[in-house]
């Protein structure tokens, strides 16, 4: 088997801890493990556990949490991995095989793509669109384009939502649209919600876990629980599902590691999880505002739908630049790490994080701007040139 590179995943593991703004990080502020414990005989307790195998599956009180945050009850539906990824992974290994079709949502992280043309016959895409409505920019699901997406047989219909790169999230119409879709060919509906219980207002984001016989639900504590090295992942689908992607996860790391599994037992304790959750949306809450005065600055050239979930905004921009072409001169003339459109199958596009350190992050969204400014003017040479 083949696969191809993983551009997004490739670019930050070499630059991420090479530039002095990393504004291409997704998520919040980690949270620290004295924060996580901080009573002290919580901490003494972790201190005296030995690091043996744990359960191939996660803890049975960490599976019934995790199929409580979707509304679920049946741990036996719930498989812990390694991060998210490890989820996308496996589900994705052990459904598509090589006469299968996908269909997969752009823009989006490319895991999926990747994966679902290295195991199965061909991925179809459909689309998230960026629309004017009511005055303001929103990312709407392309009807059209699903409808062609998905072929007698599709076996599997590839969602994130929240989205990312956008921080959309699908209105309950196109979340029906997208089951119904599912129905029509009997496919199953692979649903990454990592970044579900970061709204930035609202309530927690409906899942689709429960609409529909054949979903999958993943998701892990990297994003909206402010937990990356962590590395707690999970696949919420039906029991029997469950236990065939066991068989995959066995070729793979076997089993969670100890302390992914006792400390994420703790954190998806529903007192302690609301908390968490509290936090990450009290950062994105406040630091949100201060990165849109920025993007206003730049009206003139960007397009921008407000995030729903996540600490992560994408603005549309209009200048005489490829999107990895900005992207690569940020980083070598400013040392500022962004996330180009390509890496998230779209075009003139640039995602940046806004969940850490504000000043940190607005003092690298000012390192963009003299980059900004030299194509503005760029731009306009070459019209008053076109017009003469």
């Amino acid at each position: 088997m083949k696969i191809e590179r993983f551009q997004m995943e490739r670019t930050q593991c070499l630059y991420e801890n090479e530039v002095r703004f990393n504004l291409s990080e997704s998520g919040v502020m980690p949270l620290s493990l004295a924060e996580l414990l901080p009573d002290t005989h919580e901490r003494a307790a972790l201190d005296a556990q030995a690091l043996r195998y744990p359960h191939s599956t996660g803890r049975e009180r960490l599976r019934e949490n995790i199929a409580r945050f979707y509304g679920l009850s049946d741990p036996d539906g719930v498989l812990v991995t390694n991060g998210g990824s490890e989820a996308n992974y496996t589900a994705l290994w052990g459904l598509v095989d090589k006469g299968d079709r996908v269909a997969f949502m752009l823009p989006n992280y490319l895991q999926g793509l990747g994966l679902g043309r290295a195991y199965g016959r061909q991925v179809d895409c459909y689309r998230l669109e960026m629309r004017r409505d009511g005055g303001e920019f929103r990312w709407r699901l392309d009807v059209d384009s699903l409808a062609r997406a998905v072929k007698p047989k599709t076996r599997v219909i590839v969602v994130t939502n929240p989205n990312n790169p956008t921080g959309a999230v699908l209105t309950e119409e196109e979340t029906d649209i997208i089951v119904a879709a599912a129905r029509r060919v009997g496919a199953w509906i692979l649903s990454d919600e990592i970044y579900r219980g970061a709204e930035i207002a609202g309530p927690l984001s409906p899942t689709f876990a429960g609409r529909y016989h054949k979903v999958i639900v993943t998701g892990g504590l990297s994003k909206a629980f402010a937990l990356p090295g962590l590395r707690a992942g999970w696949i919420v689908a039906p029991p029997t599902l469950i236990r065939h992607f066991c068989q995959y996860h066995d070729y793979l790391t076997l089993t969670p590691s100890f302390l992914t599994d006792y400390l994420a037992d703790i954190v998806m304790e529903p007192s302690r999880r609301d908390d968490i959750l509290e936090r990450t949306r009290r950062i994105i809450r406040q630091n949100l505002p201060q990165v849109e005065e920025w993007i206003t600055s730049h009206a003139d050239i960007f397009d921008y739908a407000r995030p729903q979930a996540g600490a992560i905004c994408t603005v549309r921009y209009r200048l005489p630049a490829a999107s990895v072409t900005l992207f690569n001169r940020l980083r070598r003339e400013q040392s500022v790490l962004i996330t180009p459109g390509e890496h998230f199958g779209i075009g003139k596009y640039l995602r940046f994080g806004f969940g850490y350190r504000i000043d940190d992050i607005l003092a690298g969204l000012k390192q963009i701007d003299p980059l900004l400014i030299e194509l503005k003017k760029r731009q306009r040479s070459a019209r008053a040139k076109a017009a003469a």
